[in-house]
């Protein structure tokens, strides 16, 4: 069968790698076109557009590149119609995937949401859109089956697939890999992850490289994304006692004593890691005041949602500052009491989690459901 998949950022990329590679289990004459990253060519995708070119945050900055967004929108539905595949599969990216999910309903294509967009915090509107234009939505996070099943929306809770990939990490020998990366084998480790967009990186790096100098006892690592040349890291770096990684994100976080971590899927990571964080976040005014207005939840980081309480602090906008993020970071790194209740919340959150194997889930639940329709 054809199969045509699109992922807009680096943490959908990871997913249809895995995606892709157990549809291909499940059905090996599979023919692959994807819009994502390496990940998903090297798992034998056609790719088509690569996630760098699509990654646009906040509403000024997708505002402002409109243009190259509709571009992007036209190409992919004469990509769609000249390939004709079995069945579209949607990783996130709601803004561009919602907008394709209704083109190929037109055509008669099926369509599996894979990595649910997050209408339950703000534009609660568009469940009643994926209703009419999704054949099966696909869900990753324990309360979201609950949300669409209100809606009457066929869902399957098919587990995290964050556990699939952390399941396939190697343990990390610390002293190993504070050699291999020229660290100071007498300092503890602070992880720094600002994103992986390039808007997010240079915004979220500037604040958290202030806080450096205030923590002479430690050393900070910055994990680096892999979408974004080093160079640019060691521009906003400078000369400073900071170090960079590039694809070691993992193993930065198995040997990290505590983090801070932009709002996204890595503060899930981080945790999943048992890491102690402080969740980041700054965007734009204007896209901050928008965003205020209509996202509907108590809490940014995954972690505090799926838990539904503030397990972790999030440091958000004007709260964003190198002084809070310093006493917020001290208290976690000196506190005893709050470092064992952290712990415990974390073991909370991964079982509410589930098992690993939400892409051969994801992956059965799809080519059932085609063979059902051929």
């Amino acid at each position: 069968m054809k199969y045509y998949i699109i992922a807009g950022e680096a943490s959908g990329d990871l997913h249809g790698a895995n995606l892709i590679a157990s549809i291909k289990k499940k059905d090996p004459r599979a023919k692959i076109r994807a819009w994502g990253g390496d990940l998903m060519k090297k798992q034998g995708a056609t790719l088509v557009k690569h996630y760098r070119d699509l990654a646009f945050m906040g509403f000024v900055e997708v505002l402002l590149h409109l243009k190259t967004i509709l571009k992007n929108l036209s190409f992919c539905k004469k990509d769609i119609k000249r390939f004709a595949p079995d069945a579209i599969i949607l990783i996130d990216y709601p803004g561009f995937n919602i907008k394709v999910a209704k083109f190929a309903h037109k055509l008669g294509i099926k369509v599996y949401y894979y990595i649910s967009p997050q209408v339950w915090a703000w534009k609660k509107r568009r469940v009643y859109t994926l209703k009419k234009v999704v054949d099966k939505m696909l869900v990753i996070l324990p309360f979201e089956k609950s949300f669409y099943d209100e809606y009457d929306v066929e869902s399957h809770f098919v587990g995290h697939p964050l556990l699939d990939e952390l399941s396939k990490v190697k343990s990390v020998n610390k002293k190993l890999f504070v050699k291999q990366n020229n660290l100071d084998s007498k300092k503890e480790i602070i992880a720094l992850l600002p994103g992986s967009r390039k808007q997010e990186v240079s915004r979220m790096l500037e604040v958290m490289l202030e806080v450096v100098n205030m923590f002479p006892d430690y050393q900070f690592v910055v994990a680096c994304a892999p979408s974004l040349p080093e160079e640019y890291y060691k521009k906003l770096v400078g000369d400073g006692n900071v170090n960079l990684v590039f694809n070691k994100t993992y193993q930065l976080l198995q040997v990290a004593s505590a983090a801070l971590v932009t709002s996204g899927t890595a503060t899930l990571e981080t945790a999943l890691f048992y890491v102690p964080e402080v969740v980041c976040y700054k965007g734009s005014k204007i896209s901050y005041h928008i965003a205020k207005k209509l996202i509907k939840v108590k809490y940014i980081s995954l972690v505090n949602l799926i838990m539904n309480k503030p397990v972790v602090k999030e440091l958000i906008q004007n709260d964003l500052t190198p002084e809070n993020i310093s006493a917020e970071l001290r208290q976690m790194l000196s506190d005893s009491n709050r470092q064992r209740a952290l712990l415990e919340d974390y073991e909370e959150l991964r079982y509410l989690l589930g098992n690993a194997g939400a892409s051969d889930n994801a992956a059965s639940v799809i080519i059932s459901d085609l063979k059902k329709s051929i």
